[in-house]
């Protein structure tokens, strides 16, 4: 009778693991009746799927009490605790076991891990959007080639389709890239952008893809999301793009065209959902020619090319961009810098070889430094550099010239970038400021100092 009015269901054995009593529960639990059960061996029910591990069998082989979380028939689980009786002379002569259905904790464990991965990954999309600025701004249109591509643009942020950016170091394709984002149907979702020139190449399959836990030496216990899962229902921005390494431009290709990816001793495929937008600065075309960028990669990237053109071929914007600047810089240093027109014509005048980047980069540095409340001509550092083609700030000494037809072209330049890249290594502090200089990106600084050099020291 008490065996009966109990919710658990309780099951009796021997010393051999043959059941002896069982309670009525056992039919809802384990889909037998109590009759079906008794008699038989656990070892023989076990082998039939209706419970697995048998408790009993272990408290058999230990002499000790145990808990275990079995698995019925039907997929349930249950947490099962067996204790053995021992006669007086230490021989097991029973073992009751005793158990609840435990399916609505495990399932409830389950969801909780999901939700903590989510979680971490919600986390992990904040901070990296925090990295960015994430308003589309510096975004100022004038001339009549800007307004023509931001209609173009406009047109596209409606529509799912792969955009290729365009255009010289400096002209702003991270801006135009966040503007597609900002006003697509996918705006509310993460903008993630992965600066393919700055991936150190034995680390970039796991920062884009991911890993999981205990993949290699050092890796986070819980393992990481990769960048492209991150942009799942957002924008993936690949800046730099002609930059990837051969190896993995053909796992990219296969996530562009699947949308679905391997992480890193993953066995599990990962969907993630997003819209490509590239971005370069180099000759895709020439570098499909020489073997060192994927053409089948390259006709995927390049289904709308859009190309930004240099601030120099769009003065018109030159003042808009520099009232744009000077009022965020005077913002965050709490100044109240005007610009003179003289300074102003001087700044319109000048090529700009860094386009927009030197541009911002000059308003905030002027900003900090001009003592007065105006920007004067004197203050610039052009001289009379403005309009002849060189760059502002101390001219950078040429290289000692081998003699045309000493080395072929490529090797040509490869020593002129070198001898550049060195003098403003021994001039300027910090890569930033290195760039800041030679109108590129920080980045492509650092890559180009680990080609030529070894490190970025």
């Amino acid at each position: 009778m008490i065996l009966n009015s109990v919710y658990d269901d309780i099951v009796i054995t021997d010393g051999r693991g043959v059941v002896l009593r069982a309670s009525r529960s056992c039919q809802r639990v384990y889909g037998r009746s109590p009759e079906e059960l008794v008699g038989q061996s656990v070892a023989e029910l076990e082998r039939q799927g209706i419970f697995r591990p048998s408790i009993t069998l272990r408290v058999l082989a230990t002499g000790t009490r145990q808990t275990v979380i079995q698995t019925t028939a039907d997929g349930s689980k249950k947490l099962v605790t067996a204790t053995p009786v021992f006669d007086s002379e230490g021989r097991i002569v029973r073992v009751v076991s005793y158990s609840r259905d435990v399916t609505e904790l495990i399932e409830l464990k389950e969801h909780l891990a999901e939700l903590q991965q989510q979680m971490g990954r919600v986390t992990r999309e904040l901070e990296h959007r925090r990295s960015l600025d994430t308003e589309v701004d510096g975004l100022v249109v004038e001339s009549g080639a800007m307004k023509r591509l931001v209609r173009q643009m406009a047109q596209l942020a409606k529509h799912d389709v792969t955009v290729l950016l365009r255009g010289e170091s400096g002209v702003g394709k991270g801006v135009f890239a966040r503007y597609l984002h900002q006003h697509s149907p996918r705006a509310e979702g993460p903008f993630i952008e992965i600066n393919s020139g700055a991936l150190p190449e034995s680390l970039a399959e796991s920062e884009l893809f991911g890993y999981e836990q205990g993949t290699f030496t050092g890796a986070l216990k819980s393992g990481k999301i990769g960048l492209i899962e991150l942009a799942h229902g957002g924008t993936l921005f690949l800046d730099e793009v002609g930059d990837l390494p051969l190896p993995l431009q053909v796992k990219l290709l296969k996530v562009i065209q699947e949308k679905t990816f391997y992480r890193v001793g993953g066995r599990a495929p990962v969907h993630s959902d997003f819209r490509l937008i590239a971005a370069t600065n180099r000759d895709l075309e020439a570098l499909v020619r020489a073997g060192a960028f994927r053409e089948d990669l390259f006709y995927r990237l390049n289904t709308v090319p859009l190309t930004i053109p240099p601030l120099r071929e769009r003065r018109e914007d030159i003042p808009g961009l520099a009232a744009y600047f000077l009022e965020r810089y005077n913002a965050k240093y709490h100044a109240r810098k005007r610009i003179d027109p003289g300074a102003l014509r001087q700044l319109v005048d000048y090529p700009w070889p860094g386009n927009v980047r030197e541009l911002e980069n000059l308003i905030e540095r002027l900003v900090l430094l001009v003592e007065g409340e105006v920007i004067q001509p004197t203050d610039l550092p052009f001289g009379d550099a403005a309009g002849n083609g060189h760059r502002m700030d101390d001219n950078l000494s040429d290289p000692p010239s081998p003699g045309l037809g000493a080395l072929p072209l490529p090797d040509l330049m490869a020593a002129y970038e070198r001898h550049l890249l060195d003098e403003a290594r021994r001039r300027c502090r910090s890569t930033t400021e290195m760039a800041s200089l030679l109108g590129v990106s920080q980045p492509t600084v650092v890559r180009k100092l680990r080609r030529y050099f070894g490190s970025t020291g």
